[in-house]
């Protein structure tokens, strides 16, 4: 559905006795969640043009403040981790942590790989009982489109990495690198659908023109961070027994060669959406779980008992997620309303 530019022009109302005003754009006031009684600032730029947002909450945190993290001390491995990773998906430039017991060496550590874990993300302060991080990434410059992309070329990499192990006997080494990547990459995804969700101008910026498509970005990123966890399995699991000597080897071979054909062609359906296309993604990924079921039905005796069982249950689940981005590039396509296609009859 698209969401149609409102006009540019509006006219000046008198308001009183010596006031005037001009009208809102409604989209732009429903983007805002403005209602009657709401405040608005601005600010008034050098050439005269005036900059509208609604005004913050109150008890809101000012813009640019920090967001603290607090408290007496930190032994939990991984919670310093989690919180710095969910203050930087939901949109905060500066991370403050603070505690009354000196860090301990493991924490610093800990808080070092969090940064690096993080597009933009850097410790600019570190003393006993205080790490500021900081982001200095704009967001403008990272679009959907992109990072949607971006993903696809890494999920491509753990099915050709989980292809070559099924045909060699050694173990990996670049696993480990690819979910470090995806881990980044995702991250910044969520982070930009929050930030977007605050700021219509910004999604506008990175390639959702309409607020209301959010959700539907929303639905694409939470499928790839499903299909990432699934195929870094499927990988984890034929590396953990490498698949060489397996009498099947071949129909696995050929399962993982189909199931990066069918996320190209969804992810294409998705940027470019076509009505034929979608609907052929469509079918042909839930052609690829219930291949992948076959393929696990069919194992038997030491193949059964390996990792190539789970894997292959993982990629079962992977083509289903594949389902649900190709279901979404149906819906886009229909709501452009510009095509029809005839689908036949069983």
């Amino acid at each position: 559905m698209a969401w149609s530019t409102p006009s540019r022009e509006r006219r000046v109302l008198k308001a009183g006795h010596s006031s005037i005003a001009v009208t809102l754009p409604k989209p732009w006031a429903e983007a805002m969640n403005l209602r009657p009684g709401d405040l608005i600032v601005f600010d008034q730029n050098d050439d005269g043009t005036l900059y509208l947002k609604p005004a913050p909450l109150p008890g809101a945190v000012p813009p640019g403040a920090p967001y603290l993290i607090q408290a007496r001390s930190f032994t939990t491995p991984g919670i310093l981790e989690r919180l710095v990773v969910g203050a930087y998906r939901v949109g905060h430039d500066a991370i403050e942590i603070r505690t009354e017991l000196p860090l301990s060496p493991e924490r610093v550590e800990e808080l070092q790989e969090s940064a690096r874990g993080l597009i933009g993300v850097t410790v600019v302060a570190q003393e006993p009982n205080r790490i500021l991080l900081q982001n200095f990434i704009d967001p403008s410059k990272y679009g959907l489109p992109q990072l949607v992309q971006r993903m696809k070329m890494i999920l491509i990499a753990f099915l050709e990495e989980s292809e070559e192990l099924v045909g060699r006997k050694t173990r990996s080494r670049r696993l480990g690198g690819l979910e470090e990547e995806s881990n980044k990459v995702l991250a910044l995804l969520v982070r930009q659908l929050f930030l977007a969700s605050r700021d219509w101008s910004l999604a506008r910026r990175i390639g959702s023109p309409d607020p209301r498509q959010l959700l539907e970005w929303r639905v694409v990123v939470h499928a790839l961070e499903q299909i990432a966890e699934l195929f870094a399995e499927v990988a984890q699991e034929l590396n953990r027994e490498p698949a060489a000597s397996l009498e099947n080897a071949d129909d696995i071979r050929r399962l993982l060669q189909e199931l990066k054909a069918g996320l190209k062609g969804v992810i294409e359906s998705l940027m470019r959406p076509s009505l034929g296309a979608a609907c052929d993604c469509y079918a042909e990924s839930r052609q690829l779980s219930d291949a992948a079921r076959g393929a696990a039905l069919r194992l038997k005796g030491a193949a059964r008992r390996s990792g190539v069982l789970p894997a292959l249950l993982a990629l079962q689940r992977g083509a289903s997620c594949l389902t649900l981005l190709a279901a979404v590039a149906l819906d886009r396509a229909v709501a452009q309303g510009s095509e029809t296609v005839l689908v036949t009859a069983p």
